[in-house]
């Protein structure tokens, strides 16, 4: 542990790795929808439910990832549930009906998050302050690759071998992940310092976490700030494919933009850390975001033919997100220092909600046009500020009567 935590950018690649399993095994296969469709005999609305199914699992198990590592262990989880993913990917692939699809894809979602939520725990296990959150966006940064490049690998597997050949590349990358991770990933958690895994007390401990007001109100915010790109995700094909008119290996017209916004706005996270107050940072996040929510706007209500604006607005929007997360997930982890993979999970957990009812609800029924997809990022992304801005600003109040009350006393 030692070895790794001198040299955190070797930590960054290895956790933003694991963490990019989640958004892989959602953005790689999306270009081959039509084909798995015609393959299995199933409808549209029946390959979307592949992914609804998938994020339902993923969001009911980061609950217990997180948990799971405070009593056992950090590096144990991880390894078991790289194992089943592997397994899970390699069931997509010999799939011969949708049922077994949407079986495998249930069990991929209950293994693709362990890394995610197990890995912001490590990062807070390791670091503080400022350089816990230089940590992150140096992760986001790496992490942003992954949705970028994930439909890129589906597309030209899709077109060179098939859409199972993308669940064994799945396969075959989380084993190797696997290897890496036998040999170099740490134990950030050592054996005195686990609690012992009780389900009642656990239990309680979600019960305590998900029922307080600040850390749901971040955690439901930061959901939304993803939402208004994930409609995105969740409608790609159609974008990508109907709306666009592109084709099946052109998906990096939307993923591109996206990755070069997270990987700017991480890094200007990381350089604001320490110099920037959590209130100025998420101001003009927010700002960020709301000015290309509203270019959206405009572009698909004006310029409905035209590619390149039509991608422009994702760049400044993801920027946004990127500059937000660090802060906000630091002060929802930072609520409970206790349990900290606890509340990891339940970070992940409110997250994974909002986006499962959005694959399931809003992309369906925004799909249909570009306006509608901006009316969609515009919506999610102004309620989120709302909440995290407002929530931070309380909680800044809060400190400042609490040290007039010492003093006064």
């Amino acid at each position: 542990m030692n070895a790794t935590a001198r040299h955190p950018l070797s930590l960054a690649v290895l956790l933003a790795a694991l963490a990019a399993v989640g958004p892989f095994s959602i953005d790689a296969y999306l270009p081959a929808f039509p084909e798995i469709s015609a393959a299995l005999s199933a409808d549209s609305l029946q390959i979307q439910q592949t992914l609804s199914i998938y994020l339902v699992t993923f969001g009911l198990m980061t609950l217990w990832h997180g948990a799971f590592s405070d009593s056992f262990g950090r590096r144990r989880v991880v390894l078991v549930g790289i194992v089943v993913y592997a397994l899970s990917a390699l069931g997509c692939a010999f799939s011969t009906s949708i049922e077994m699809l949407w079986t495998m894809r249930a069990l991929q979602g209950l293994a693709a998050g362990t890394g995610m939520v197990v890995g912001r725990a490590i990062v807070r296990d390791l670091y503080e302050g400022a350089e816990a959150q230089r940590l992150i966006a140096q992760i986001a940064i790496m992490f942003a690759v992954a949705p970028a490049i994930a439909p890129m690998f589906g597309g030209w597997i899709l077109h060179l071998v098939g859409w199972r050949a993308i669940f064994f590349f799945l396969a075959l990358a989380s084993a190797l992940l696997l290897l890496v991770c036998w040999r170099q990933l740490p134990e950030s958690l050592p054996p005195e310092k686990r609690r012992p895994f009780a389900i009642l007390p656990l239990l309680a401990s979600y019960r305590s976490i998900l029922s307080n007001p600040a850390f749901l109100v971040l955690s439901i915010g930061l959901g939304l700030f993803f939402g208004g790109f994930f409609i995105y995700v969740m409608s790609a094909t159609a974008f990508i494919r109907q709306l666009l008119g592109l084709g099946a290996t052109d998906f990096h017209w939307l993923f591109i933009p996206a990755m070069i916004g997270m990987m700017s706005g991480s890094w200007i996270s990381g350089r604001v850390s320490g110099r920037w107050s959590d209130y100025r940072t998420l101001c003009v996040a927010s700002a960020v975001m709301g000015a290309a929510a509203c270019l959206n706007l405009l572009v698909s209500g004006f310029l409905p033919s035209w590619r390149i604006p039509a991608v422009l607005p994702i760049i400044g929007y993801n920027l946004g997100i990127a500059m937000a997360v660090p802060t906000v997930t630091l002060r929802g982890l930072d609520m409970f220092p206790q349990n900290r993979g606890t509340a990891a999970s339940c970070q992940a957990f409110v997250q994974t909600i909002i986006n499962s009812a959005i694959a399931a609800f809003a992309a369906p029924m925004l799909w249909g046009s570009r306006l509608n997809l901006s009316l969609g990022m515009a919506a999610f992304g102004g309620i989120g500020a709302l909440l995290v801005l407002w929530q931070v600003r309380r909680a800044g109040e809060q400190r400042t009567e609490d040290r007039g009350q010492r003093t006064e006393d």
